[in-house]
C-alpha cells in the first residue's frame, strides 16, 4: 500500500479535496477491482435504504387499475382512452373495490379513501377524482403549488410525525422532487427576493449533508458561512454530537441571517437535545429574532418522541422533508417544503426597500395583478420554474398521490407496526456492526441509527495512546484507511471530513445492506486498522 502513502503520492490531496459522494466512486471503482476476482462489493456509502413501503405501492398500483378503467370508460378505442369522469366515480369506486377483494392493496386503498371521506370530510367524489387524474397523470398540477386535498393529508403526517399537533394555526406545502430539489428552490428564492442577498452571512450546524456545505460557496452565493459544531463530549469522552452553549450563543449574532441544519444529524443521525432547542428559543426570542431557519428533517421519523424546530419556532422555520429514507423511495423523489401560515419570510418581504419591492414586482408581474403581495411560498413555486414557466410549475400529479398514499398508511397505522419495523432494522445493524468491530455500541439518546460515525482518532487514542495517533496521523490520511479498506476487502464507506465531521471520522450507512454485511463491515474494518497498528508496532521495535 505504499502507494497511498502521503510522501510517496499526493492523490490523497485531491480526494480529501472532493466531495464524499464523488470520493465514493473512487472507492467503488477499487472494490469493484475486488469483485472480480473474489467477493462481491458492500457499499454502505449512500443512505438509501434496502427496504420499501410495500402496502401503499400495492394500493397505488391498483388505484392505477381503476383509473384506467376510468379512462376507458369515457373514451376507449384499443390503446386510445379518454379522460376521467368525476360524476359518480366514487359510486364506481365502491363497486370496484366490492369486484375486487383478492386484489393485493385493495384493503388499504379502501382506507385511504375513507380516511379523506370521514375524517377529512372531503366530498366523495371530489377525492376520489383527484387522486384518480391525479394517478392517471392527464392534467398539470392544479394548484400548481400541490394538489388541494393532498396537501391536507400531506400536513397531516408532517404534523404526526414532525411538527406536533400541538402546533397552532395551518402549514402550506409545496411539493417537490425530493430534499434536494428543495434545497436548490429555498437557496434559488432567499438570494432572488433579497432575503438572503449574495455574501450573507449565515450559520450552519455540522456535521450535515455536504451540499449544505458546498452550495453556498458557489459564486452566486458566496456566503460568509460559521460552523455551529457539534463539539459536546460524555464523561468518558465519547463524542454526544450535540452541541455546547458556547456554540449555540453564536447564532446571537444578529449579522447571521439563516441557519441551516439536519436533524437529525447527517451522518452522526442525532436529533438535537431538547435542551438545545429550548436555548435556540430564547436566543431567537431575545437575541435574533429574525433568524431565517430552514430546518431539514429527512431521519425525524427514525426518533422516539422527535420534536422538529418548526414545532418550536413555527414563524422562524421553513421545514424540509423527503419521504425517500423512511418509505424506500428515493428513486421517486417525493418530498416537501412546509411553511407555517403566520411566518418571518413574509414578514421580511414586507420591510424590503423601495427599490427591492420595485424589482420583485417586476419580477413577479406575469403572475398576478398584485405581485407585491405574492407570498414567499409561492414565489418558491415561481422560482422553481424562473417564474416564466409558473404555468407548468408543480411536482408531478403522480408523485403526488404516492405521497398522499405514503401519509395516509402511517396515520393508519396507530400501533407504529411500520415505524417500529423500520428502527428495529437500523438498531440491529448497528449492534452487528460494532459486534464485529469488537467495540462497544454507542450509547446516544435521541440517536436514530440511521448512520454511525465513528472517529478513528478518538479510536486510536483509547486504545493504542497518542503515539499511536500521532504515527498514523503523521504516515496516513483517512482517505487510504477507506482505500485500503475498499481494495482489500470491497467495503465503501465515506470519510466524516467532508460533511465537517471530525477529520478522522468515517460514515458508515445502516440502512442500505442486509444485516449479515454489517458483521462483516466491522469485521473488515477491525482488521485493516488492526494492519495499522502492526505496522506501528514494527516501526518502534
Amino acid at each position: 500500500m505504499d502507494q497511498f502513502k502521503k510522501e510517496q503520492n499526493d492523490v490523497e490531496i485531491t480526494l480529501e479535496q472532493i466531495s464524499p459522494f464523488e470520493l465514493k466512486n473512487e472507492l467503488i471503482d477499487l472494490a469493484e477491482g475486488r469483485k472480480k476476482m473474489t467477493r462481491a462489493m458492500l457499499d454502505a456509502g449512500r443512505g438509501n435504504p434496502n427496504w420499501i413501503a410495500a402496502t401503499p405501492r400495492e394500493a397505488f398500483f391498483v388505484l392505477g387499475q381503476f383509473a384506467v378503467s376510468e379512462s376507458r370508460r369515457t373514451w376507449n378505442e384499443n390503446d386510445l382512452a379518454g379522460m376521467p369522469n368525476r360524476l359518480g366515480i366514487a359510486e364506481r369506486f365502491d363497486k370496484y373495490v366490492k369486484d375486487h377483494p383478492q386484489v393485493p392493496g385493495i384493503q388499504l386503498l379502501k382506507e385511504i379513501i375513507d380516511y379523506g371521506i370521514k375524517e377529512k370530510q372531503f366530498d366523495p367524489d371530489t377525492w376520489v377524482f383527484e387522486l384518480v387524474d391525479g394517478i392517471i397523470g392527464d392534467n398539470y398540477p392544479v394548484p400548481d403549488r400541490m394538489l388541494i386535498r393532498v396537501e391536507q393529508v400531506v400536513e397531516d403526517f408532517l404534523v404526526q410525525e414532525l411538527y406536533g399537533k400541538e402546533m397552532s394555526g395551518q402549514l402550506k406545502i409545496f411539493g417537490v422532487e425530493g430534499a434536494t430539489a428543495a434545497m436548490c428552490y429555498i437557496f434559488d428564492t432567499l438570494i432572488e427576493n433579497y432575503l438572503l442577498p449574495k455574501g450573507s452571512k449565515i450559520a450552519i450546524m455540522v456535521p450535515i449533508f455536504p451540499p449544505y456545505i458546498e452550495i453556498p460557496h458557489l459564486v452566486r452565493y458566496d456566503f460568509e458561512v460559521v460552523e455551529i459544531r457539534a463539539l459536546a463530549l460524555d464523561a468518558e469522552g465519547h463524542h454526544t454530537w450535540q452541541y455546547p452553549n458556547p456554540e449555540l450563543e453564536k447564532l446571537a449574532d444578529r449579522s447571521i441571517k439563516a441557519l441551516f441544519l439536519v436533524n437529525p444529524s447527517n451522518p452522526p443521525s442525532v436529533a438535537i437535545a431538547p435542551e438545545s432547542i429550548e436555548r435556540m428559543k430564547d436566543i431567537v426570542k431575545h437575541d435574533n429574532p429574525n433568524l431565517m431557519i430552514i430546518s431539514d428533517d429527512v431521519y425525524g421519523t427514525f426518533v422516539d418522541g422527535f420534536r422538529s424546530l418548526m414545532t418550536e419556532l413555527p414563524f422562524n422555520t421553513i421545514g424540509v422533508y423527503s419521504f425517500s429514507k423512511y418509505f424506500g423511495v428515493t428513486g421517486w423523489r417525493l418530498g416537501t417544503i412546509a411553511v407555517h401560515e403566520t411566518n418571518l419570510f413574509d414578514t421580511l418581504l414586507t420591510q424590503l426597500t423601495k427599490e427591492q419591492k420595485e424589482n420583485l414586482y417586476h419580477r413577479y408581474s406575469t403572475l398576478t395583478q398584485h405581485p407585491e403581495e405574492l407570498k414567499f411560498i409561492d414565489r418558491l413555486v415561481a422560482d422553481s420554474r424562473t417564474v416564466a414557466l409558473n404555468h407548468t410549475a408543480g411536482l408531478s400529479t403522480p408523485q403526488q398521490v404516492q405521497m398522499a398514499f405514503f401519509s395516509i398508511f402511517a396515520i393508519l397505522d396507530k400501533n407504529n407496526r411500520y415505524k417500529q419495523q423500520t428502527k428495529e432494522i437500523c438498531q440491529r445493524r448497528m449492534n452487528l456492526l460494532y459486534e464485529g468491530l469488537g467495540l462497544t455500541r454507542p450509547n446516544l439518546p435521541y440517536d436514530a441509527n440511521y448512520y454511525t460515525e465513528i472517529d478513528l482518532e478518538e479510536w486510536a487514542n483509547q486504545h493504542y495512546g497518542r503515539e499511536f495517533t500521532e504515527y498514523l496521523q503523521k504516515k496516513y490520511t483517512p482517505v487510504d484507511i477507506l482505500m485500503r479498506l475498499a481494495e482489500r476487502s470491497s467495503i465503501v464507506l465515506l470519510t466524516g471530513g467532508g460533511f465537517r465531521a471530525p477529520e478522522w471520522s468515517i460514515r458508515i450507512s445502516l440502512a442500505n445492506l442486509d444485516d449479515e454485511a454489517y458483521s462483516k463491515i466491522g469485521q473488515e474494518l477491525h482488521n485493516t486498522l488492526e494492519e495499522y497498528v502492526n505496522e506501528w508496532k514494527h516501526s518502534i521495535e
